[in-house]
């Protein structure tokens, strides 16, 4: 009676030990979602930060490409002035031409009247010419026609020297007009370089911006499917707590049903070899009488806490690699039907398809008193169990494939002892627990 008592405290005791870790382990699953929560709402700050940044830097590219097209706008106008003014040159050249002849054919005029007047003698000239007078009314003609020639030789100097100034303005003023065009234009050209420098910049900061949105909205959506993890865990821990807790009870009550059944059978036994007894006393026969032998008690059924989740060889094994930490061990053989099984019975805590892990499962397991969660990745197609559903050692999960990040066809598995997360600091070499 006293090891039967000893016996049940050690059962009690080993089952509150067993769901007080499990409350430890959901009120660690909880702690760790508020964390992923917070730091979603930090991502999620950050992420509005960067969208208004993305804005502004579009505002500012908008205003750099309106003073673009301002001053290419202002460099056409410019390149056509410039056009014009050339076309100005060209016309004002012929016109100089024309003056340069008049000129030419002044010079010469002049050259051959100052000649023709220093051979006579200059100024003597012109008395010879009055004294040379016929009468009165010769000598007024004569006088006219000297003050005549004299204005007109004053006038042709005199348009003489005004075309040479003319020829000089307009030598002036285009080529003025030219040089400040040509600044202007090198001016603008220079801005359009500096605003397209400027507006290159702002779309490479752009894209930048866009780039660390990319990996916000990415890191929030893996929090997400943490989350989602750790919720489904949280589910399927509850529901493998509840069948530990039912099994126990049945475990219990087939006890007490044996216990009930044996001690019916020993008293049954006493009960007959009592009256065997008292029979062969009756006769007179001082023989004793043996009881009959013990039943043999069946053989234990073999069981394993896990089994190979699935069949060929394995390819990598847990530990270090060229790639880094390898959390599991690969299982490869080759044909497109190369079933994998649940390694132990428990609880789908998720089944869907991962980016990393391709079509993948977790199951959380309750073996003696310790949380395991497995996971089987990188299968064929749409696994064929369901998140919370209850599975058995064996139970059907899907086929080998090369979804996700795998480079071939094969089985990763990992096992953790404990629930699973991001950091995998629960995951544990699988070879010693399935062989």
């Amino acid at each position: 009676m006293k090891r039967k008592l000893v016996m049940a405290t050690l059962s009690l005791s080993l089952a509150f030990s067993t769901y007080t870790v499990s409350a430890e382990t959901l009120s660690s699953i909880k702690e760790k979602k508020e964390q992923n929560r917070s730091e979603q709402n930090q991502t999620k700050g950050d992420l509005k930060e960067n969208q208004n940044q993305q804005d502004y830097m579009l505002k500012q590219i908008e205003d750099l490409e309106s003073s673009i097209d301002k001053t290419l706008s202002q460099i056409g106008n410019k390149k056509e002035s410039i056009k014009d003014t050339k076309a100005s040159i060209e016309k004002l050249k012929e016109e100089i031409q024309v003056l340069e002849k008049r000129i030419k054919e002044r010079d010469e005029l002049l050259k051959e009247r100052v000649s023709s007047m220093y051979e006579s003698g200059g100024a003597v000239n012109y008395l010879d010419v009055l004294l040379g007078a016929k009468d009165f009314g010769d000598f007024l003609d004569r006088v006219f026609a000297l003050n005549v020639i004299a204005e007109q030789d004053k006038a042709i100097l005199e348009e003489h020297k005004q075309d040479k100034m003319a020829v000089e303005n307009k030598k002036g003023e285009v080529e003025s007009e030219l040089t400040s065009l040509n600044k202007d234009l090198k001016e603008l050209e220079g801005l359009n370089q500096k605003l397209t420098a400027q507006k290159k910049q702002k779309n490479a900061l752009l894209a930048q911006l866009e780039k660390e949105e990319e990996h916000l909205h990415d890191h929030i959506m893996k929090l997400d499917e943490k989350n989602d993890l750790l919720s489904a865990q949280e589910a399927a821990i509850k529901a493998e707590i509840a069948r530990a807790k039912k099994e126990e009870e049945e475990r219990k009550k087939r006890e007490a049903a044996a216990r009930a059944a044996a001690e019916a059978a020993a008293a049954k036994a006493k009960a007959e070899a009592a009256a065997r007894a008292k029979s062969s006393s009756n006769s007179g026969s001082s023989r004793p009488v043996s009881p009959p032998p013990a039943p043999t008690p069946a053989p234990a059924p073999v069981y394993r806490d896990f089994i190979f989740p699935s069949q060929g060889i394995i390819t990598s094994n847990f530990g270090y690699r060229s790639s880094g930490m390898h959390y599991g061990m690969d299982i490869a053989k080759g044909g497109s039907t190369v079933p994998i099984v649940a390694a132990a019975s428990g609880t789908v805590s998720k089944a869907y398809y991962s980016s990393s892990y391709g079509n993948v499962v977790y199951i959380t397991h309750y073996i003696n008193g310790q949380l395991y969660t497995t996971i089987y990745a990188h299968m064929r197609s749409t696994p064929a169990v369901r998140s919370g559903q209850s599975v058995s050692q064996g139970t059907f999960l899907g086929y080998q494939g090369n979804t996700g990040a795998s480079r071939g066809q094969h089985l990763h598995f990992e096992l953790h002892k404990g629930p699973w997360n991001d950091a995998k600091s629960n995951a544990v070499d699988p070879r010693p627990y399935i062989q």
